[in-house]
């Protein structure tokens, strides 16, 4: 339903100017007035030129502008709409640029040059996070003298608090730009180190060490592992990794953290600005569609503002929403969509704790994934199922399924690539491609993993561009064509600005 209906009169006053005297025949068709008003709420807009005491990105991995109409389809749909004029929280920003994702050595990028980018302003590698293109991936004697002064560290040097929340491991690429400067995004433990490597600590060394100098003041997501010595068994199942036999956990503890790892540890965490570490699961945290025993996106989210807010200072906080890329890696949309609702939620949760007035709050994704919608389907059909004929006498689609030349029903949405692709291996070795029924209810199943092309194990990142919304402070500086570095500048001009 459209929401904002312009009232007659003052669409008359905009169209009737005395260079035009033009009879409109539609001014009281609800399109052409939701389009009036559209335009009038431009015109009134005004810039936010306040000092940003805080800023909070929030980054839904993977979530491309493909990805993210997918959800906004299955959250209209869920609350009994079309889905196609479903407006997410976000949305309703009144900035909006789209950012190029490309990293220097990768046109199609992947999460540690795009953490980078937006955390130091200085696009990078792929596969290395906190330092520049100088940099050899994997080599650890190109590190020194090529680290980047991250966000994070600009924000403690005035005086503010900083933490971030993930669903996926707190050691992984985009939580890691937070705080970590490493040759290679894989040196999550010790374990991972090459031999000889003495320029730099692995990662979940780095963020204790984070947390011990008052740089990071709240991490929480999954990567238990990375943190325990190896065979240690962990609380939230499997064991640890760590072959220097040192247990951060104990360490950040000692220095006076607090540590949750399930639900009730969770709800009883001082939210008085006591550093908190949260480590739900051994790997990444669970998908949205199958959680149990762990706090949502949103619950951490939440408690990550309340936590910081004890700053008078203001605070940065970086808000991940890591298994949306995860579930686009494994072609399965029903748990991209899942995971991106989770997210909205997240956004919302957090926009309804903070002035706005003095908060600086964007969103945006690293990358895109190779998601591709199939045509024409009629308005309704179910972003996870198939795709349905267009009535040409009424609104939502017939109920009839659209074919294929082969004479087959396909899918609203399926991947260029990935483990759902028609092609099967033969076995000379060779592929061959025969693409197999599918019916509505196999297709609207939370496993169902979507048909494909190309033959790939996991589907792949891609490379266009990405939306950054945005709304606060100096938030209009976000606008048009951008790189994707510049998210970091105006985070920082906001954030600096008298």
């Amino acid at each position: 339903m459209l929401r904002c209906i312009t009232p007659l009169a003052l669409v008359t006053a905009v169209l009737a100017t005395p260079a035009v005297a033009q009879d409109v025949n539609q001014t009281d068709n609800d399109w052409f007035t939701a389009g009036q008003a559209r335009i009038q709420a431009e015109l009134a807009k005004q810039a936010n030129t306040n000092t940003a005491k805080n800023v909070i990105l929030m980054i839904a991995d993977g979530n491309g502008v493909g990805t993210n109409y997918a959800t906004r389809l299955f959250m209209g749909q869920q609350e009994g709409g079309l889905g196609d004029d479903f407006v997410m929280p976000y949305e309703e920003f009144p900035n909006l640029a789209l950012a190029k994702t490309y990293n220097v050595n990768a046109q199609t990028p992947d999460s540690a040059g795009t953490g980078t980018a937006m955390m130091s302003g200085v696009k990078t590698k792929a596969g290395i996070i906190g330092v520049n293109e100088n940099v050899n991936r994997g080599d650890c004697s190109t590190l020194p003298g090529n680290e980047l002064t991250s966000i994070t560290e600009i924000m403690h040097g005035m005086g503010k608090s900083a933490g971030f929340v993930s669903t996926a491991r707190v050691t992984h690429a985009t939580p890691a730009s937070v705080y970590a400067k490493t040759v290679d995004r894989n040196f999550e433990d010790d374990s991972q180190l090459p031999e000889g490597c003495d320029t730099q600590k692995d990662i979940a060394t780095q963020l204790i060490d984070a947390m011990e100098a008052g740089l990071v003041s709240v991490a929480m997501g999954g990567g238990y592992r990375h943190f325990v010595p190896a065979g240690e068994e962990l609380p939230v199942g499997g064991t640890g990794r760590r072959t220097d036999d040192i247990n951060l956990i104990e360490r950040a503890t000692e220095l006076g953290a607090y540590h949750a790892h399930n639900d009730e540890t969770f709800a009883n965490a001082p939210v008085d600005g006591t550093p908190l570490l949260g480590l739900f699961e051994s790997s990444h945290m669970m998908y949205s569609a199958d959680r149990y025993d762990e706090p949502s996106l949103a619950d951490m989210a939440e408690a990550a503002v309340s936590s910081l807010s004890n700053d008078e200072d203001g605070f940065f906080l970086q808000v991940e929403s890591g298994r949306v890329d995860h579930a686009n890696h494994a072609g399965n949309l029903a748990r991209v969509v899942t995971d991106g609702a989770a997210f909205a939620e997240a956004v919302e949760r957090v926009i309804s704790m903070v002035d706005l007035s003095e908060t600086m709050v964007i969103v945006t994704a690293d990358h895109e994934h190779a998601l591709a919608f199939n045509g024409y389907c009629g308005r309704g059909s179910d972003i996870l199922g198939l795709c349905m004929e267009i009535d040409g006498n009424g609104v939502e689609h017939t109920g009839e399924p659209l074919l294929g030349s082969d004479g087959k029903p396909y899918t609203v949405a399926g991947y260029l690539n990935g483990p759902g692709s028609v092609m099967t291996q033969q076995q000379d070795g060779n592929y061959f491609g025969t693409r197999p029924e599918v019916t509505e209810e196999q297709a609207t199943d939370i496993d169902y993993i979507q048909q494909a092309l190309v033959p790939r194990s996991s589907e792949t990142h891609a490379g266009p561009d990405v939306a950054v919304y945005a709304i606060g402070p100096w938030s209009h500086l976000l606008n048009g064509s951008i790189e994707q570095n510049v998210v970091f500048h105006a985070m920082h001009y906001a954030a600096t600005a008298e």
